[in-house]
């Protein structure tokens, strides 16, 4: 009887039990949340649905009772970040189209100036680009430079002593091996050589925010490109719009698929290329002797009074010759006495030359780039280039070769050309690598247009110019070594003369 009684207690108890848990939860009651799973955040809650994020970004709706995926919103208008990034490195890389061309290099003025002007634009004002102050097109190549000093002044600079060693003009070629009483370069570790007594009197000084930047391993990407035939302009170790154009052209001329983060790659080049990136180089006293001048006067009349536009220093004249940063040199060799004899310096070792002749010339406006290309129609050598300005546009379509000059005159003609300070009269600025238009000029059928070299290397492909083609003093040098009148230069993208109705503000008349 009382094992009866005792079930029917259980029975009763157990529906009572089983009927609180059914009732309905009371209005405001709160629910109890259903805890995440596998690691994921519950960010908001919906009644009986749990909002998570996943790790793609995806917004998923949960039924807080089942556990089942009711449905998956993709990002939509939210940022994607990572989305975002890999966008903007394949832009970066070439492999995806750039939509409007909106990169932007911290390195280059250019670029940062149309930063500038765009945001200005958007608020409805506009300020014209940067141009350089050389007039690109008023050079006089023909005749060549006069052999005497008649016309010019001449007690600046200072001619030197009779028995003072003449410098011979550098040879724009590779490192030679050592020759008796020639600059002598070594293959051996700068950390083995001799070091100078602590002089300070010619030592090379370098501000030290000139190396903030600066990389080894970039500048030995830089001389693997020059060796390449894709010329980066200056060596300095900087990373920028020149290297990433010359790493396009390289893997183009090589067939190679090099990236500038593959540093096994770059070194197995280097070495199948002619061995290390940088060498050594003993400065002769012909490198010390010069001449060089004390300094070039901004003023084209001041200018106009010059024996010779040449180098202002050993560095300046090394810098060249080894188609590097002159500042880059010298924070590489500081305390250096480079107008010591003996001194024993670092530089890069560019290599050879490209040899192949060319054909034809493309002129690129947009990527600020010459591309040279042989017969049968392959690349074989690429320069950064500035290619005319939107003001004052360089031709369009295709042109000819018509004759090189190296060592070239320049004439500053006021009534033609833009007014230099107050400067109102014909002006014959003598040749050299200082010159308005550099150490070459290659002269197109075009009138008063050409490719010509530049006095400021280092701004090559950064700023604007009066509408011919400015290469590095070295680059022009080579190119000129590899044409020959009657070789096609087109020129494609970017405004020409027609678009904006009128002619290039460089005319001039042959003397």
């Amino acid at each position: 009887m009382l094992r009866t009684i005792f079930s029917l207690s259980a029975l009763a108890a157990g529906l009572v039990s089983s009927g609180a848990l059914a009732a309905p939860i009371a209005d405001g009651a709160q629910k109890a949340v259903r805890p995440a799973q596998y690691g994921a955040l519950v960010l908001a809650q919906d009644g009986n649905i749990d909002i998570y994020y996943d790790a793609r970004g995806n917004r998923v709706l949960v039924d807080a009772d089942t556990g089942k995926v009711i449905a998956i919103q993709p990002p939509q208008s939210r940022l994607d970040r990572r989305a975002l990034r890999r966008q903007l490195r394949m832009q970066e890389l070439g492999r995806a189209p750039v939509e409007d061309d909106d990169r932007y290099y911290l390195d280059n003025p250019d670029d940062m100036a149309r930063f500038r002007r765009k945001q200005l634009e958007e608020n409805g004002r506009v300020i014209p680009p940067p141009v350089d102050e050389y007039d690109d097109n008023s050079v006089d190549a023909y005749p060549p430079a006069p052999n005497n000093d008649e016309g010019y002044a001449t007690t600046y600079p200072e001619a030197p002593e009779s028995d003072t060693i003449k410098r011979q003009p550098l040879n724009e070629a590779s490192i030679d091996p050592a020759q008796p009483g020639q600059g002598e370069v070594l293959q051996t570790n700068p950390e083995t050589q001799a070091a100078l007594p602590p002089d300070t009197d010619g030592k090379a000084t370098v501000d030290p925010s000139l190396s903030l930047g600066v990389r080894q391993d970039v500048a030995e990407l830089q001389v693997l490109l020059d060796r390449g035939g894709a010329s980066p302009g200056v060596i300095d170790g900087r990373f920028g719009s020149n290297v990433d154009k010359a790493l396009a052209a390289y893997n183009q001329i090589t067939g190679s698929n090099l990236k500038s983060t593959d540093a096994v790659g770059i070194k197995a080049a280097l070495a199948q290329s002619g061995g290390d990136a940088f060498a050594s180089y003993t400065i002769t006293p012909e490198d010390a002797a010069g001449p060089y001048v004390a300094s070039i006067p901004e003023d084209y009349s001041q200018k106009a009074k010059l024996d010779r536009m040449g180098y202002t220093s050993v560095t300046e004249a090394l810098a060249e010759r080894f188609h590097m940063d002159e500042n880059y040199l010298k924070s590489i060799n500081k305390g250096l006495d480079f107008n010591r004899p003996g001194t024993i310096v670092k530089v890069a070792n560019f290599g050879m030359l490209v040899s192949t002749p060319v054909a034809r010339i493309v002129a690129d406006k947009d990527k600020k780039e010459v591309f040279a290309y042989e017969a049968g129609g392959k690349l074989v050598a690429a320069y950064p280039a500035t290619i005319g300005s939107a003001d004052t546009p360089s031709p369009t379509g295709i042109h000819t070769v018509s004759r090189i000059a190296l060592e070239p005159n320049y004439t500053y003609n006021p009534s033609i050309n833009f007014k230099q300070g107050q400067n109102d009269k014909i002006l014959t600025i003598p040749p050299g690598p200082n010159g308005p238009v550099g150490s070459v000029w290659i002269a197109l059928d075009k009138p008063t247009y050409g490719i010509h070299g530049t006095p400021d290397p280092s701004k090559i492909g950064k700023t604007e110019s009066h509408g011919c083609v400015r290469l590095t003093n070295w680059d022009a040098r080579e190119l000129a070594k590899l044409v020959s009148p009657g070789v096609t230069v087109e020129f494609v993208g970017g405004p020409s003369i027609a678009d904006i109705g009128g002619t290039s503000t460089d005319d001039f008349t042959q003397q």
